[in-house]
């Protein structure tokens, strides 16, 4: 397969640790990779329990993509948000009490039980629920950002899809008219190798990053085991989307270490490319980065493990749902009179946000 890309930031794509992170910015990216990992851990052991329906979907060794994406992105941005992408969720401030609710089908879950157990968006902190078919939710991702051109808005929308989906019709029409209208898009590629069992050399003659330059737009290669590199790509093409200069595809090279479900043994991976890629974890590499610029990450583990005992006894204490309110708000019904927004504001915890005027208002 090729692997020349036409990227617009060779230093966003070689995983230069990016000047515009502070060290509690640098902990907090850790933190949200731990806790993303310590929640579907301990999902994965509920399901096997039998308290969570149905199959189960994580995202172990893809923490990076997800958090590092997530956290360059504003409080008025719009997020797609994909099934193994967790850490967008926790970024934007979905409370993992609810998200083990969600798991569980409980009432107090993001969906009140009336979605599955990993599709679910929460449309208070501007995360839009997902489809199971990837990758609709680029789709969805562009109109909003064609919404955003056509008020004015500086801002952006962002959404996560596989490599196999790549293959599928709607990679060509997002990808397509995002570029043909220069839209304020950020199309962030996990290529984890598997299209479930199908290895990548099996899905495509060319690396789908090369496929942005004949729409018109950079498609930028990313360590996606590489937190920071993460937060630094994205940031770049969200700033390039704020100034006009429309989408990016960002292809966050990572591995998935798990089996594409609870269900999926995985053994037609070659044990020597899981043990390659276990050497690249990337919660291991953000650990050792802030351990070496003196935080304490003893302290940050210990913290993130009370937070996710704690959500798991909230989770398991909720009430499973009413089955007389099955049919309740199929539609959007506002509680409020004086509710006016769908998608609300999330919360953007990188410090850029808090302390430059122009990035607030974004």
């Amino acid at each position: 397969m090729a692997t020349q890309t036409a990227s617009a930031s060779q230093e966003a794509a070689s995983g230069v640790r990016s000047e515009h992170l502070t060290l509690d910015d640098r902990v907090a990216l850790l933190r949200y990779m731990l806790l993303m990992r310590g929640i579907e851990e301990r999902a994965m052991n509920l399901y096997r329990q039998g308290k969570v329906p149905g199959s189960f979907y994580d995202g172990f060794g893809q923490e990076a993509v997800s958090v590092g994406s997530a956290f360059a992105m504003s409080p008025q941005d719009r997020l797609c948000v994909l099934h193994r992408d967790l850490g967008a969720h926790l970024v934007r401030g979905v409370e993992p009490a609810r998200i083990f609710g969600q798991y569980m089908g409980r009432a107090g879950g993001v969906t009140a039980g009336r979605d599955g157990n990993v599709h679910f968006g929460d449309f208070r902190v501007g995360c839009v629920g997902m489809v199971s078919m990837l990758p609709d939710m680029m789709l969805v991702a562009t109109g909003m950002a064609m919404a955003f051109k056509l008020r004015g808005e500086a801002r952006c929308a962002i959404t996560w899809f596989g490599d196999g989906s790549t293959s599928r019709g709607d990679f060509h029409e997002a990808m397509n008219w995002a570029g043909l209208q220069r839209l304020p898009v950020i199309f962030v590629l996990e290529n984890n190798q598997y299209a479930y069992s199908t290895p990548l050399d099996q899905q495509f003659a060319v690396d789908p990053i090369e496929r942005a330059a004949a729409y018109g737009f950079p498609g930028v290669k990313v360590d996606g085991n590489d937190v920071e590199a993460m937060f630094e790509a994205t940031r770049l093409a969200r700033e390039r989307a704020l100034a006009g200069e429309g989408p990016t595809l960002l292809e966050a090279v990572t591995m998935r270490m798990h089996g594409h479900a609870a269900h999926d043994d995985m053994k037609y991976v070659p044990a020597e490319q899981v043990e390659q890629w276990r050497r690249k974890d990337p919660i291991d590499r953000q650990e050792s980065r802030v351990r070496e610029a003196g935080a304490d990450v003893g302290a940050l583990r210990a913290e993130v493990q009370q937070v996710i005992d704690d959500a798991t006894r909230a989770g398991l204490a909720m009430p499973m749902p009413d089955p007389a309110t099955a049919t309740d708000r199929l539609f959007y019904e506002p509680t409020d009179p004086r509710e006016e927004l769908l998608l609300g504001d999330g919360r953007a915890p990188w410090s850029g946000f808090g302390t430059a005027g122009e990035d607030r208002r974004r």
